[in-house]
């Protein structure tokens, strides 16, 4: 009877209980709007850059991709967060706590919007140190330096935004997570546009797009999500900040956060070598970073859909359905490889040759089309890789999901190092593929190994 109340509400809420049907069908319904939902958020970079080399030059192109180490460590850091409260969010959905799973989001709300507020501080006070140390060229320092600035104010909206988001998803929601994406992408194309050709703002104002546009999905977001947990019918005394959640919520956050953490200190260290290039070089992988990352971002939530699903089973109690539940996730993440490295090989270059117009730019499109052509033939190993992580953390066994996180980075890193004064710029690329097999073969030992199993406590 329980069971069937819970459908009823999971229904009439828009929730998805992933616990029940076929597994394939249940994770593609769930996870085709998050995946659209990445695509469209990828968007607010994408035309970021694209309006800024084609409207302002390849030097406003460099200036925002300069730009980006940095701002993917509030990313990060908001990521983080998001992931730890939606994989609790998740369980307890499973099981059916509704009690606690109000309080949960009510956590998660208060604690991210405490912790932006730290990293909006934070970010004001070394934003031109951060530069400085990256060794951003003093041609495009004083625009990276601007567009930084504006981005630092919409920290807090981007926050609570990822943290409303994962809570959707938490509770089995992707459609709605999907809408407000679609509108606040639309909403920023707009205003980039607006901003640098009509009110010639610069590249100060693709940074103030985006805070406006955030901004308004998060309010929005956050309304939501009140309005949906108010619905819920609890089953016992739901308080608004528990402790003994926010320790739960922890445990899985920080991992997170440290992984998305070193992964953005690692692309700040490979952006310092990137750097010593010149400006054709930072344009053209920027560009192509800016692509990669769509693709690679695509293969992430499909991880993120897969520790929704495990978190719900294996709370549930039907831990049998995850083997079932990764065999559909790699299924699903094939197809998007597919479609990835075919674009990215064959148009490579012309992708890259949308970010920028004029004479000088044959460099330009030259590094992006080789970074596009070497990253995404270690594609397949990436997907692999990530969806064997979404089950370690949906499960809970955050070790493993840090160590094989860690290894990928590592080897990324020192790779490119290593190979930098060697091969130059392509040293830097075949990083990518080397790095995603090592950090690959290591989660596959985790997942193989079945401690994963024993993990889950909530």
């Amino acid at each position: 009877m329980q069971d069937s109340v819970s459908e009823k509400i999971a229904k009439k809420q828009n929730s998805q209980d992933l616990t029940k049907g076929n597994p394939f069908v249940v994770l593609l319904k769930f996870s085709l709007p998050l995946v659209l939902s990445m695509v469209f958020q990828q968007m607010y970079n994408i035309v970021d850059s694209v309006v800024a080399g084609r409207f302002l030059g390849k030097n406003a192109l460099a200036a925002v991709g300069a730009s980006s180490p940095v701002t993917v460590i509030f990313i990060a850091v908001a990521s983080g967060c998001s992931i730890g409260g939606s994989v609790i969010i998740s369980q307890l959905f499973g099981r059916r706590e509704n009690a606690r799973l109000k309080s949960a989001v009510y956590t998660v709300l208060i604690a991210v919007a405490a912790l932006s507020a730290v990293f909006t501080a934070a970010g004001l006070l070394s934003v031109k140190p951060l530069l400085r140390l990256l060794s951003t060229p003093s041609e495009i320092e004083a625009d990276s330096a601007a567009y930084l600035a504006v981005y630092v104010w919409g920290v807090p909206a981007m926050f609570v935004y990822n943290a409303v988001t994962s809570a959707f998803t938490g509770l089995g929601d992707s459609r709605t997570p999907l809408y407000l994406l679609v509108f606040s992408s639309l909403l920023n194309i707009a205003l980039d546009i607006l901003f640098v050709t009509a009110v010639n703002m610069g590249v100060a104002g693709l940074g103030w797009a985006t805070f406006i546009a955030q901004g308004l999905a998060a309010l929005i977001a956050l309304m939501l999500l009140l309005l949906k947990t108010r619905k819920i019918e609890a089953d016992g005394a739901v308080k608004p900040f528990d402790f003994t959640l926010l320790k739960k919520i922890t445990v899985v956050a920080v991992p997170s956060i440290l992984q998305q953490s070193f992964v953005s200190v690692g692309q700040m260290c490979v952006q310092s070598l990137i750097n010593g290039f010149g400006a054709d070089t930072i344009g053209g992988y920027a560009a192509a970073m800016k692509v990669s990352v769509m693709a690679v971002s695509c293969y992430m939530t499909v991880s993120s859909a897969l520790s929704s699903f495990a978190g719900q089973n294996i709370a549930a109690g039907k831990s049998d359905r995850v083997k079932s539940g990764l065999l559909c996730g790699l299924g699903i993440g094939a197809v998007l490889v597919a479609a990835f490295v075919t674009l990215f090989m064959t148009l490579g270059g012309t992708l890259t040759s949308l970010f920028v117009v004029g004479d000088d730019i044959d460099g330009v499109i030259a590094a992006g089309k080789t970074f596009l052509f070497v990253a995404c033939t270690g594609y397949p190993l990436v997907m692999v890789k990530l969806c064997l992580d979404g089950i370690l953390r949906g499960a809970g066994d955050m070790l493993s999901f840090m160590i094989s996180t860690f290894s990928d980075l590592v080897l990324r890193v020192v790779i490119s190092f290593v190979l930098a004064p060697y091969l130059g710029f392509m040293g830097i690329c075949l990083s990518y593929p080397i790095g995603w097999l090592g950090g690959m073969i290591v989660s596959l030992a985790f997942y193989l190994c079945g401690r994963w199993k024993n993990k889950l406590k909530v």
